[in-house]
C-alpha cells in the first residue's frame, strides 16, 4: 500500500452506505495504520487504532466495535492468537475479522479462518479493495445500530464523524489527542471508561497526559469546568460523558 493509496479522494458507493461504523485497526506498522485510519475515515468509519495486541485488547473490553481489522505478524501476541480470543469471549464472539498480513501462502489464510477470522488479505492490498471486503463482510453479518452522529452536551454539539465541537454556534479547536479522547468517551456515553484505555497507543502508564487533556476538554466543553456537568470523574476508575 502507497502513500497516495492512502490518500484517494474517490469513495465506493457501497461503503459509504455503512456510514458511522466503528472500526478497529491493530497493525504494529505505524504507517499501515495511520494510513488505514485517514483512507477509512474519509470512507464514511469512525476509525480506531492499536498498535499491538494488549492495547486491542483493553480497547475491545470497553468499546463494541463493528469489525477489527488484524495484522497477524505483530510483537508479542499475533493477529491470530488475538482471534482466538475474539471468539472465545462471550462479548466478542460475534465481532467480525478480517485478517490483513504479509503472510499470504495457502496454509497461513486456511489458519487464519480456521481461527475464525471473516476475511483475510494479503500485503500488499489495494485499499479500495479493502474498504469493499469491509463493507461486504458488514453486509453479511448486519453489524449494530448505529451511535448518533452528534452527542449534546448542554450548549456545545460533538460531531463525531468530522471530530468536531460547537459551542454557542461557535467552533471549539480540538487536537488531534483531545478530539480521540472526547470520541471514544461519546462511544461509550454513561459509562465510565478506564483512564490507560483513552491513551492505547502511549507510553504513558500514569495516565497523566489523559488528565492533561481532560483538563483542557473541559475547558472547552463546561460552563463551570471546576464542577463538570457532561465530562466526569469516576474515581478510581477513569473518566466518563454523560450528554443530554
Amino acid at each position: 500500500m502507497s502513500a497516495s493509496d492512502g490518500r484517494s479522494n474517490g469513495r465506493s458507493g457501497p461503503v459509504a452506505a455503512g456510514t458511522g461504523r466503528h472500526l478497529l485497526i491493530v497493525d504494529d506498522d505505524d504507517r499501515i495504520r495511520e494510513l488505514l485510519k485517514e483512507y477509512l475515515a474519509r470512507e464514511g468509519y469512525r476509525v480506531t487504532g492499536a498498535a499491538h495486541a494488549a492495547a486491542a485488547r483493553r480497547l475491545m473490553e470497553l468499546i463494541e466495535f463493528d469489525l477489527v481489522v488484524l495484522d497477524i505478524m505483530m510483537p508479542g501476541e499475533s493477529g491470530l492468537d488475538l482471534t482466538t480470543w475474539v471468539r472465545n469471549k462471550a462479548e466478542t464472539s460475534q465481532t467480525p475479522v478480517l485478517l490483513l498480513t504479509a503472510r499470504g501462502e495457502a496454509g497461513d489464510r486456511i489458519e487464519g479462518l480456521s481461527r475464525g477470522a471473516d476475511d483475510y488479505m494479503s500485503k500488499p492490498f489495494d485499499p479500495r479493495e479493502l474498504a469493499l471486503r469491509i463493507d461486504a463482510i458488514l453486509r453479511r453479518t448486519g453489524g449494530k445500530p448505529l451511535t448518533p452522529r452528534e452527542i449534546k452536551l448542554g450548549d456545545a454539539v460533538f460531531d463525531m464523524e468530522r471530530l468536531e465541537l460547537m459551542r454557542d454556534g461557535r467552533p471549539q479547536r480540538l487536537t488531534e489527542a483531545e478530539a480521540q479522547l472526547l470520541k471514544t468517551l461519546a462511544i461509550h456515553a454513561h459509562a465510565p471508561v478506564e483512564r490507560m484505555a483513552l491513551s492505547p497507543d502511549t507510553a504513558d502508564i500514569t495516565g497523566r497526559a489523559v488528565d492533561v487533556q481532560v483538563t483542557r476538554l473541559r475547558r472547552k466543553l463546561e460552563v463551570d469546568p471546576k464542577n463538570p456537568r457532561y465530562l466526569q470523574t469516576v474515581r478510581g476508575v477513569g473518566y466518563m460523558l454523560a450528554p443530554d
